[in-house]
């Protein structure tokens, strides 16, 4: 088995390619808003490092959001692109998912409410629970809400750079943030499962509905 993971969703970009057991590459550009110029370069890279042609990938993984409209974008359609082009699987999995794995990968947490700034006073929020195969789980719905709603809707420690917006104190987990690393790890064991979907439901997950707007057009200028 042999699994590319993709994550340009928020403000990096980073690609992984994973086996059963082990990472055989990574890479992170954490550039802001470079993700146009880097992801197909890196994914070009690891492959050819690994000796390994995209047709010989058993699925590839992606970050589907919430997060940047452009960035969830990009994942998407590089994603569905590959897979399409190629007839592999897709494992769409949620960025506060991914989120909520690394801060288990980075500081050993098991219970975060996950938390993204969405801009014009707004969070994107769900709270993870790790179940006995140390994979982050959900223990209710992904939502867009604003300040005031997030307050009520914490259940763990807030993580994400959305955790100061929510409670003015929860600085330390702020800078947590999710790379292919953690797509990885949870698409490994969908992959085990063949938990996977054809690649034109390689789709994007926004949840405000109108984030294709321009914001005059939102009704929030």
């Amino acid at each position: 088995m042999k699994l590319l993971a993709l994550e340009t969703a928020n403000e990096q970009c980073s690609v992984s390619i994973v086996d059963e057991t082990q990472t055989l590459f990574f890479q992170c550009d954490e550039r802001a808003k470079a993700q146009t110029q880097t992801i197909l370069p890196m994914i070009d890279q690891g492959l050819n490092q690994l000796n390994v042609p995209v047709s010989d990938l058993t699925a590839i993984a992606f970050s589907r959001g919430p997060g940047s409209f452009s960035g969830v974008r990009i994942n998407a359609a590089v994603t569905q692109a590959l897979a399409w082009s190629n007839d592999l699987p897709v494992i769409p999995v949620s960025t506060l998912q991914a989120l909520a794995q690394a801060a288990y990968r980075e500081a050993g947490l098991t219970q975060v409410t996950a938390v993204l700034d969405a801009r014009m006073q707004e969070v994107y929020m769900a709270s993870f629970q790790l179940d006995g195969e140390s994979i982050m789980q959900a223990v209710d719905e992904e939502k867009l809400l604003n300040y005031e709603q997030g307050v009520d809707y914490q259940k763990f420690t807030l993580i994400g750079s959305g955790s100061a917006l929510i409670q003015a104190n929860a600085t330390e987990f702020q800078s947590v943030s999710a790379s292919a690393q953690d797509i990885a790890t949870i698409a490994r064991q969908k992959v085990a499962q063949q938990e996977w979907v054809s690649a034109e439901l390689a789709l994007p997950v926004y949840l405000r509905d109108n984030a294709w707007k321009k914001i005059p057009e939102q009704g929030k200028a």
